[in-house]
């Protein structure tokens, strides 16, 4: 069901449009990514596997994920995974895993690449947000180069996205209820930050509109850049998160034990 609170609503989704149920039978579904390839990726989390779902297949792409949730790629292609084992990772062309953070960690929760090549990821029980920098995680860049610093503290954050124009990053913190939005200096740091929207929200993604997409309590909640609620959409299950689809067009939610996908008008930020 769509609820519209403005009529900008209409201009990122049609009035007439249908929530679908890609697949089902999880135990919770987190961390969607769609690659340039066509094919979606998500966490089942519980089960510890990082589930792939191409051309109406479902396959296991990893087993034993070390509770991967967050999920994204950098510019090669390269699989990204905030792992709640404490870790993030990145998976080769060959199938290896690189180790980019992992000391002082706790569980990161979510994590977004940036243009400039470096990544912000959350750790939720530590209570802070990191950045590791392009010379770590960029192309050509890996460990030990480059560094992992903190570059927020929050009670609880979650998820974490970049603004289109990649100069803001999105928090959303699960204890305070509130979702922030910090701008980036040209070094990568962040400043304090502004209250955004008073919500509950797991994850979330922008558009390039700047409009703010957010997965919390019985929908995606659609924010305005100035933070006007535009409307939302009601999903069968509680989601976690959203991300745009092939094209960066249409929308996944990972919800409890289902991943649906939804039309849009308007296409989401390109971070990879």
């Amino acid at each position: 069901m769509l609820e519209a609170k403005s009529e900008k609503f209409w201009k990122v989704v049609n009035r007439d449009a249908a929530i679908r149920q890609v697949c089902t039978g999880f135990a919770f579904t987190e961390g969607p990514v769609v690659s340039r390839r066509g094919f979606l990726l998500f966490s089942d989390i519980p089960n510890l596997k990082i589930m792939k779902w191409e051309r109406g297949q479902l396959t296991a792409l990893r087993e034993n994920s070390n509770k991967a949730n967050g999920l994204t790629f950098d510019h090669q292609g390269r699989l990204l995974a905030a792992e709640g084992g404490a870790r993030v990772t990145r998976t080769e062309k060959n199938g290896t895993i690189t180790v980019l953070a992992a000391e002082g960690l706790e569980g990161p929760n979510d994590l977004v690449y940036a243009i400039d090549g470096s990544i912000y990821f959350s750790d939720l029980p530590r209570s802070r947000v990191y950045q590791i920098t392009r010379q770590r995680s960029g192309v050509g860049g890996a460990p030990p180069k480059g560094e992992v610093r903190l570059v927020a503290e929050t009670p609880a954050p979650n998820g974490v996205a970049l603004s289109p124009n990649q100069q803001q990053l999105y928090i959303a913190d699960v204890k305070t209820s509130m979702v922030r939005v910090h701008q980036i200096a040209a070094d990568g740091a962040l400043d304090k930050g502004r209250d955004f929207a008073p919500l509950r929200v797991d994850g979330l993604k922008t558009d390039e509109m700047g409009n703010v997409w957010m997965a919390s309590r019985d929908g995606i909640y659609v924010h305005a850049a100035d933070g006007e609620h535009l409307g939302t959409i009601k999903t069968p299950e509680g989601p976690s998160n959203c991300c745009f689809g092939e094209g960066f067009r249409g929308l996944y939610i990972t919800a409890r034990k289902s991943v649906y996908h939804i039309p849009t008008l308007v296409p989401g930020t390109r971070t990879f």
